[in-house]
């Protein structure tokens, strides 16, 4: 009988044993499974980090741009980075687009490609933006572009009407902007059909800018069975144009036609007047309005720019009240002005199309809200893009500038 009691009090004990060792074994599961748990949670929390898109937080959207803030074309760079800024910060003034705040990191190209190169891939690369905003020229953009394409990264509202960006196979590029192509037929238009002109020059910038304003008037005077009397043409980043007046001069133009930025453009104006070349200038909308009128100073009085946004003082247009007020908040001491209304343009387009991809933004969301919402009204003025169609407005506004020095609308219709 002692015998049977010991045997049962081994086996008591064998069970409390087994008790125990069991409910370690579920503790060290429970504990692994844990471990394992978070290591998971942790590992799922990093995957969601790593497929944030590239420049989205939770509380803001960083855009990059590449542009010329200092040289001969540094008042377009500055002016297209001022209406930006002044758009974003209407937007966030009001609370951000799904409560982010919209940052701009922007750096100096000086008009030059391989600089614009270089900035682009930082942009990229190191700074991780969402979207590039508002490159400066054409032989930059045509640099850039393709980096920005390969990459994914929408690249919106470059300050160029070139027509290789308006190649309906590139969606991840956005115009805002007419092509040279429509200006240059403008001009055309209003010399030849309108004023009855026959004798036609081009002073155009010896790169693929001032190349790609030479194309489309060529086409426009080949369209009416003319040619053009004489080239001239400058280096980009000079304003070497005194070779470029001797050849016009010798073709006796009753117009020059010029593709080239302010100051050398403006240079080109003030030897003509010297020297009695009677013609009349046209310039294209890249040169930067108020920059060339404040570099003629007083010689600007008939010179005709075609621009691609509508008069900056004009309030009566609901766009232009708007961009005015938002210029005075963003910047107080900045005089209005063509080049930064195309730049708050771009703003705006950037605003409304987030504003569309709802809170969870991608790159290609904010693409994609773009092309199927189409068309963009901002009071006077209309964007509209479609399947194959990634230019948001045709029209140009021809002006002129006045005696005292200011913009007005030239006489002509809207070509």
């Amino acid at each position: 009988m002692a015998d049977f009691r010991r045997w049962l009090k081994q086996l008591r004990l064998g069970a409390y044993v087994a008790a125990i060792e069991a409910a370690r074994g579920a503790f060290e599961y429970s504990r692994k499974a844990s471990v394992v748990a978070l290591a998971l949670l942790a590992t799922a929390v990093a995957a969601g980090d790593a497929a944030a898109e590239p420049g989205v937080s939770k509380d803001k959207v960083m855009f990059g741009q590449s542009a010329a803030f200092q040289g001969p074309a540094a008042a377009l760079g500055v002016g297209v980075r001022e209406g930006i800024l002044a758009a974003f910060l209407e937007a966030n003034a009001s609370g951000g687009v799904h409560g982010r705040r919209l940052e701009l990191i922007a750096y100096d190209d000086g008009y030059e490609p391989t600089r614009a190169i270089e900035n682009t891939k930082k942009l990229i690369q190191d700074d991780q933006v969402f979207a590039l905003v508002g490159e400066v020229g054409t032989p930059t953009s045509k640099a850039v572009q393709p980096i920005a394409t390969a990459a994914g990264v929408p690249f919106i509202g470059p300050f160029t009407g070139a027509a290789f960006l308006r190649d309906p196979g590139l969606r991840n590029v956005i115009n805002i902007r007419a092509s040279y192509d429509q200006e240059t037929e403008a001009w055309i238009r209003y010399l030849v059909d309108e004023l009855g002109l026959t004798r036609v020059a081009i002073l155009y910038q010896d790169d693929s800018f001032g190349r790609a304003g030479l194309s489309g008037v060529v086409r426009a005077l080949d369209r009416r069975a003319l040619a053009l009397v004489a080239e001239g043409t400058y280096m980009r980043n000079t304003t070497a144009i005194k070779t470029a007046f001797l050849a016009i001069r010798r073709g006796e133009p009753q117009a020059v036609v010029m593709v080239g930025a302010y100051k050398p453009c403006a240079a080109f104006i003030r030897l003509a007047r010297r020297f009695d070349l009677d013609a009349l200038f046209v310039n294209i909308s890249f040169v930067g309005s108020k920059a060339l009128a404040k570099e003629l100073d007083g010689d600007g009085a008939g010179v005709i720019v075609t621009q691609v946004v509508p008069l900056p003082d004009d309030r009566s247009i609901p766009l232009v009240a708007r961009y005015r007020d938002a210029l005075l908040a963003s910047s107080p001491d900045t005089p209005p002005g063509f080049v930064s209304l195309e730049g708050y343009l771009i703003g705006l387009l950037v605003v409304a199309a987030l504003r569309e991809t709802g809170p969870d933004v991608t790159r290609e969301g904010l693409l994609a809200a773009i092309y199927e919402v189409g068309t963009f009204d901002f009071g006077g003025v209309t964007l509209s893009y479609g399947p194959g169609d990634n230019q948001g407005m045709d029209r140009v506004f021809p002006t002129v500038i006045g005696s005292d020095g200011r913009f007005g609308r030239l006489g002509a219709a809207d070509p």
